[in-house]
């Protein structure tokens, strides 16, 4: 995923995140919700919004390369990388030294 496409979902994310906050603040002012109150509301669902999105994005820029061998846990997690370092890594990952135990 390239820088410019990165930035532009995590700007989206951080919008979304603010527009929900201010719709469940408007929902709740409604209700006569103290402002303080309605601003901690607001501010913890803005955080909470925000950190599940950008979980799904990093989750979905996320490239994980395994080792072959059967009962081997090596793995190499990358994010934002282009083709040749996904393709270096993933030739690291199956020809890594092996451990014996």
């Amino acid at each position: 995923m390239n820088d410019a496409r990165y930035r532009a979902l995590t700007a989206g994310a951080a919008v979304v995140s603010a527009a929900l906050a201010i719709v469940i603040g408007v929902q709740l002012s409604g209700y006569g919700v103290p402002v303080s109150l309605l601003l901690a509301c607001c501010l913890s669902c803005v955080a909470t919004f925000s950190s599940l999105l950008f979980r799904v994005i990093g989750a979905w820029s996320t490239t994980t390369h395994r080792c072959t061998r059967p009962g081997c846990d090596f793995r190499v997690s990358l994010t934002r990388t282009d083709s040749a370092d996904n393709r270096r890594w993933r030739e690291i990952a199956a020809h890594h030294p092996h451990r014996t135990h």
